[in-house]
């Protein structure tokens, strides 16, 4: 049984997913973990484990779009990857626009280095931080709508 109050976010990649996590009573979001694909197949026994241990209300996956907004081969794998969540979650799947969100990933993780609060073995977490900017991204649309 899904928890209403909690959402997973997964930014989708042919080599990796990231993952983050976000709850209804702060409206927040944070890094999770990084899912390592095989041959662009994700792990799915590690998702499985997210999903039954989270049991999110919904996934919101990134949709990666050019920055005209125009799709491509990685839209239409993210597409079947969403697809193929929703036949194998008791959850509502949506799709998040995350144009920009790999950047800004990049820059909170400059920073964060910057600030010494990051070392460079930490860069495979970008993902998952990509993952939680597109939860924010998405929950603040939530909140406008």
């Amino acid at each position: 049984m899904p928890q209403a109050n909690i959402w997973l976010a997964l930014d989708y990649g042919s080599a990796r997913i990231g993952v983050a996590i976000g709850q209804t009573l702060t409206s927040s979001a944070r890094p999770l973990t990084v899912v390592n694909c095989n041959a662009g197949e994700p792990d799915w026994q590690i998702l499985d484990k997210l999903v039954q241990e989270w049991r999110p209300a919904v996934i919101v996956v990134g949709r990666p779009l050019h920055a005209d907004g125009a799709s491509s081969a990685l839209t239409k794998a993210a597409t079947r990857f969403s697809s193929e969540l929703a036949t194998r979650y008791d959850a509502r799947i949506e799709m998040h626009d995350e144009r920009l969100t790999s950047k800004a990933a990049e820059s909170h993780f400059a920073e964060a280095r910057r600030q010494g609060k990051a070392r460079a073995k930490d860069a495979q977490q970008l993902d998952a931080v990509a993952a939680c900017i597109i939860l924010e991204s998405w929950i603040s649309e939530q909140k406008h709508s």
